[in-house]
């Protein structure tokens, strides 16, 4: 899964329109047009146009491409637009959001981030995950859910991360 398909994902499971995407993008230190986030959320296997040899005819719009720094400014950003921008402690400069993501770790960031974001619990993903007809048990959500570099650490699967983004569509959209 690369990372637009993450955010197409995301946005539909948490039925995001294109407007609070861009919100979104703002209040995680982004600032992007709103063509630009239609440009990323293009669906590039769905929008082809073939001709009648069945060739994939070459479209004008291209899809944006969505790097690392661009998801991390998303997730941060939909942490603050749902539990508010964090507090700084008096005497402590306001912190800086930190970019954590490489390839290898995209989507334990993504799992941990929308956890954080919506406030699930560790049961509450166990569901989700469930719902999508995947059974996970709590030491391997718990390995997948530790910082890099911890040594239960355990790299979260496409598998896993499209199964609870189709679970999360299910919990809030059915």
């Amino acid at each position: 899964m690369d990372n637009n398909d993450i955010l197409i994902r995301l946005r539909y499971a948490l039925d995001i329109k294109d407007a609070d995407m861009v919100e979104v993008f703002r209040l995680g230190g982004l600032e992007v047009t709103k063509e630009a986030v239609q440009k990323m959320l293009k669906n590039p296997k769905k929008d082809e146009a073939t001709d009648a040899a069945g060739a994939a005819a070459p479209s004008g719009d291209d899809q944006l491409a969505c790097d690392n720094a661009t998801l991390e400014s998303f997730l941060n950003g939909l942490i603050t637009s749902q539990r508010g921008k964090p507090q700084a402690k008096p005497g402590e400069p306001e912190p800086k959001p930190e970019f954590l993501l490489n390839n290898g770790n995209v989507n334990n960031l993504l799992l941990k981030k929308v956890k954080i974001a919506l406030t699930l619990t560790n049961e509450d993903m166990l569901e989700i995950l469930e719902s999508a007809g995947v059974t996970v048990s709590k030491s391997e959500l718990s390995a997948v859910l530790r910082k890099e570099g911890h040594r239960n650490y355990k790299p979260c699967g496409d598998r896993y991360a499209r199964n609870f983004l189709k679970g999360l569509a299910l919990r809030y959209r059915g």
